[in-house]
């Protein structure tokens, strides 16, 4: 418990850091994941190509390697932004790959002959796609969008060894000052927890609210 009380702050800023990052990069994977997966399910054969592209190139790719990519590459072209902002880019840009695919395949679920219905009234692809799909997709994705995002507040401690401030990088602090290393781990998986326990209990209650009825 010394560990605890006696580096609050040092723990209590990397818990912080933490948080950022996962609320930061879910609204960005949340945001790019449905484009693309606008883009996959196109009657445009170009929007088509580039979501496929993107989401096999991003799951395909190690998270860490991501990293140096953003941090290190992104600089070359003149593009130069704090080290949080380059994390959530990262963290942001890999997780939507996998939200993509969690909306593609509720949006599969979603009978084709409710989008053909909406379109011979004349209905855009994207009204078909914001008033008719995805109302219906969003309730049997809502389980595996909550579990991408579990990942993503987990993946979260890589960003820890490229100079951000996040909950996993203040073992180093805590370690250099002669704590207990076990004990600090210990008190680190219980902030890892209850950012991962927030999450879903808030996708429980979304899948108790809209989901699909068992």
């Amino acid at each position: 418990m010394n560990v605890l009380t006696e580096n609050w702050s040092v723990f209590w800023e990397g818990f912080l850091g933490t948080v950022e990052l996962t609320v930061f990069a879910s609204l960005l994977a949340l945001a790019l994941g449905f484009l693309m997966a606008s883009f996959r399910v196109a009657p445009v054969g170009s929007l088509r190509v580039f979501g496929t592209a993107w989401v096999t190139v991003l799951r395909n790719t190690p998270l860490t390697l991501l990293f140096f990519a953003v941090l290190l590459g992104l600089p070359r072209f003149g593009l130069v932004l704090p080290f949080k902002l380059f994390a959530v880019l990262a963290l942001g840009c890999y997780t939507s790959a996998f939200i993509c695919e969690a909306l593609r395949s509720g949006i599969n679920t979603v009978p084709r002959g409710q989008g053909e219905a909406a379109r011979s009234l004349g209905m855009s692809f994207g009204q078909v796609l914001s008033v008719v799909v995805l109302p219906q997709a969003f309730r049997s994705v809502i389980p595996p969008v909550g579990s991408t995002l579990i990942a993503l507040a987990k993946n979260s401690a890589i960003a820890g060894a490229f100079s951000v401030t996040e909950l996993l990088g203040t073992y180093r602090t805590i370690s250099e000052l002669g704590y207990n290393i076990v004990w600090t781990f210990v008190w680190i998986a219980v902030g890892y927890l209850i950012v991962t326990l927030a999450i879903s209990a808030l996708f429980n209650f979304l899948e108790r609210t809209w989901g699909v009825a068992r």
